[in-house]
């Protein structure tokens, strides 16, 4: 089932256009990775979801209907990317504060401060949280109700690796459960494990939605094979000279970029060649983004 469909957005606000020709959809229990610069469109979107802005043109679908509905608004949870809280009221009043708007049971409160990381917290005032404690007690209210469907603006911003990791985790387990989840990131780095789909948005435009996988293949980037060998430099003068890119490393290593299709045979030339250790490195979220991001600064905003 889809829970969200964007079908041809175009968003102005007055004479700028910030959205062109946007369609996007969520399906149960999907995590979408929605990446871009600051200014790329991404919390445009999502506003859009929330009902807060109608778009200019084009249509809005959040479970079958219009986002603006209040029993759809009520099985949805929005993260912001800033949270702000009232300073004088402790996390746990702070979040029966959200379950009584929400009509949600204030039976969740403890068990969801538990699940962020605020138990320990919860009697202390707001005003003495750390940013990376206020962006997890933002999560907990997001999380109130037990939504269907999350939206997660920036979700990391202030949390250290060890809280990062974890938020990751419970996302994991939130689709496990069949929640559908837009994560809204400029940060790149370690959230390709945990999304289904990425949808790259350079200037109001989408440049690609798709797998890791399908958009790999898409552009054709390679993978690299990295060997310590005994003779690298003779193997990168071989494989030059047949056409391979390759790169000398310190410590007799060696590195030959593997289009598809040729890792195999690559890799089997190689391993006859008095090779002691092998890696393979495929292309990570971050190098297709900057190869999206790239793209479309060179052809004017779209592929």
């Amino acid at each position: 089932m889809k829970l969200i469909e964007l079908s041809s957005i175009n968003q102005y606000y007055g004479q700028m256009q910030v959205l062109s020709n946007i369609s996007l959809s969520l399906e149960e229990g999907e995590v979408l990775g929605l990446f871009g610069h600051n200014g790329a469109g991404k919390t445009t979107c999502m506003k859009l979801v929330l009902g807060l802005l109608k778009p200019t043109e084009g249509s809005v679908s959040v479970f079958g209907g219009l986002p603006t509905e209040a029993q759809r608004r009520r099985a949805l949870g929005y993260l912001p990317e800033n949270v702000t809280f009232y300073p004088q009221l402790t996390g746990l009043e702070t979040l029966r504060h959200f379950a009584r708007i929400k009509g949600a049971s204030l039976s969740q409160v403890e068990e969801l401060l538990d699940k962020v990381g605020l138990a320990h917290a919860s009697q202390r005032r707001v005003k003495t949280y750390s940013k990376g404690m206020r962006q997890r007690l933002g999560l907990a209210q997001a999380l109130l109700g037990q939504p269907r469907l999350l939206l997660l603006d920036e979700p990391t911003v202030g949390l250290d690796p060890i809280a990062t990791q974890e938020l990751y985790q419970l996302i994991d387990s939130l689709r496990c459960q069949g929640t559908g989840i837009i994560l809204c990131s400029h940060v790149l780095p370690g959230v390709e494990a945990y999304i289904d789909r990425a949808a790259i948005l350079s200037h109001g435009q989408l440049q690609a939605v798709g797998t890791l996988a399908q958009l790999a293949e898409q552009v054709g980037l390679p993978a690299w094979i990295r060997v310590k060998i005994t003779e690298p430099q003779k193997w990168h003068d071989h494989l030059s000279g047949l056409g391979h890119q390759v790169r000398l490393l310190p410590g007799r290593e060696l590195e030959v970029a593997a289009p598809n299709g040729d890792k195999i045979s690559l890799l089997r030339t190689l391993l006859h060649e008095g090779v002691s250790d092998v890696e393979i490195h495929r292309p990570t979220l971050d190098d297709l983004y900057r190869h999206y991001v790239i793209c479309a600064a060179n052809t004017g905003g779209s592929l």
